[in-house]
């Protein structure tokens, strides 16, 4: 045999026990199956640099609802379908509480905060956070009455674009932003405010970029993308501003406060800051303080406002569902009553328009990944410990045995056969367990009483009808992001 056949041979040899070693379990179980990938780059070649969850979800029905896929140097258990991802999230939620170490999210942060915390950073601050919102209001009356005042300076600025086409994107989150920010800083925004306005454009280019292939290349190689010039070195310059302006309102707080009468989030922070200062174990410190309210800050501007952005679009896209809405509420609450949270039950249809319009955008097809902190034992595979695992919420919202129409958007879906609001227990838009969205609540009822305030008092419509608005969301990585449009809000 020649030399360069041995050679050859090796190197084959070679490329087979690296296959069996990354498919190999522990305690004598095996990984789940997945489609054979290249050395160093792994499937990273084969998958839609686009859309992701679409290369996925073919794979699934190939290797099962289980399976194994390597991005680079990332080794990823995937999951899909409605009942494996609740077994995972809901069934083994202490297994499956682990978040990975996504590369990009850790740079914003610097490795801090709530967001893609684990073990007892984790615990406290959740707990912590949860406590304080709900103090503070979220989910109750006084957090109602604030949605409800905003949405008062959101109706008045549609008003005086006088019926003339104008974008969406900034109308809708300067309202959803100041919801948060009354919460975390104690004070909302002017809708006028320069410095305002720019935050907004940061934490919207940094959620399109991140949904962009360019963003999810930084998470599978980060150590080459941190020298590499490009386009996500001027996210992280973005991004800095916004750490800057949390830092000046964090010293802002330490200045002005009073521990007997805490005015927000911040004030709080900053007291059990004191309170633990000497306590080793404590997690409530400077850097978790500010990640956790730039946290905050971005989850609760964005997603809200994105996913009241593409409601409206369907809306105009299906006039029909637009019309029915308005005569539910104007039949039920009339034209002068201010929305709130006691209406939705007497608002079914209303309320399933609001639901199916979640469940159609799909805002995070793969979920924020997971992580195994430990070898996991699931469906007689191993998940070993360090692997990232993407419970897709895509295959949830889309699951073909829990929706009748999965491909089509139906508010139908949470009704019953008498038309009173149905839940589905796959509706998993703020994805389920020990890791569901912090702010579930508080999103539920900015998108109520905010889009039933819009539909009771204006008719929405685009300059080019219905027919020219294009709903396949512009960028489908990370996120699902709607295109941008042009919005006619006619007084009713």
């Amino acid at each position: 045999m020649s030399e360069s056949s041995m050679l050859l041979l090796a190197t084959l040899v070679l490329l087979l026990l690296l296959l069996a070693w990354r498919r190999r379990g522990t305690r004598g179980l095996p990984l789940p199956p997945g489609p054979t990938g290249l050395p160093l780059l792994g499937n990273l070649p084969q998958v839609d640099k686009t859309a992701p969850f679409k290369t996925f979800m073919k794979w699934s029905e190939q290797y099962g609802p289980v399976m194994t896929v390597t991005l680079g140097p990332v080794r990823i258990v995937a999951l899909s379908g409605y009942q494996t991802v609740k077994e995972a999230l809901v069934d083994q939620a202490d297994d499956f509480t682990g978040r990975a170490p996504v590369p990009f999210l850790n740079r914003v942060v610097k490795g801090y905060g709530l967001a893609i915390s684990n073990g007892e950073r984790w615990r406290q601050l959740r707990r912590f956070t949860l406590s304080t919102l709900r103090d503070f209001g979220m989910g109750r009356k006084r957090m109602e009455q604030w949605i409800q005042e905003e949405s008062r300076h959101l109706l008045e600025s549609m008003r005086q674009t006088k019926s003339a086409p104008f974008d969406p994107t900034f109308f809708l989150s300067r309202a959803v932003s100041n919801v948060i920010c009354s919460l975390v800083f104690g004070q909302r925004f002017s809708y006028d405010d320069v410095n305002f306005l720019r935050l907004l454009q940061i934490i919207s280019d940094t959620f399109r970029f991140g949904s962009k292939p360019w963003g999810q290349l930084y998470n599978i190689f980060p150590r080459l993308m941190t020298y590499t010039p490009g386009p996500h070195q001027k996210v992280f310059r973005h991004m800095d501003e916004l750490r800057e302006f949390v830092t000046a309102k964090i010293h802002q707080h330490k200045d002005t406060l009073d521990p007997d009468n805490p005015r927000d989030y911040i004030d709080c922070f900053l007291i059990r800051l004191e309170q633990e200062s000497d306590l080793p174990t404590t997690e409530f410190f400077y850097d978790n303080l500010v990640s956790t309210v730039m946290n905050l800050f971005f989850a609760g501007t964005e997603t809200t406002s994105t996913t009241m952005r593409y409601a409206m679009m369907l809306l105009i896209k299906h006039p029909e569902i637009q019309e029915q809405m308005h005569k539910e509420i104007e039949t039920v609450i009339g034209a002068h009553h201010i929305p709130q949270m006691e209406d939705r039950k007497s608002l079914p249809y209303t309320d399933a328009v609001i639901h199916e319009a979640q469940r159609y955008l799909d805002i995070v097809p793969l979920n924020i990944p997971h992580y195994a902190t430990k070898d996991i034992s699931f469906r007689g595979y191993t998940i070993p410990k360090d692997t990232v695992i993407i419970p897709m919420l895509h295959s949830v919202l889309r699951d073909e045995d829990q929706w009748e129409k999965p491909w089509t958007f139906n508010p139908d879906h949470f009704l019953d056969k008498n038309g009173n609001f149905k839940k589905n227990p796959a509706f998993y838009a703020f994805s389920a367990g020990k890791r569901a969205c912090v702010g579930e609540s508080l999103a539920r009822m900015e998108l109520l009483i905010f889009l039933v305030s819009i539909v009771q008092q204006f008719h929405l419509s685009t300059p080019g009808g219905p027919s020219s608005l294009d709903i396949k969301p512009e960028f489908s990585s990370f996120g699902n992001i709607p295109r941008r449009y042009e919005l006619i809000a006619t007084p009713c």
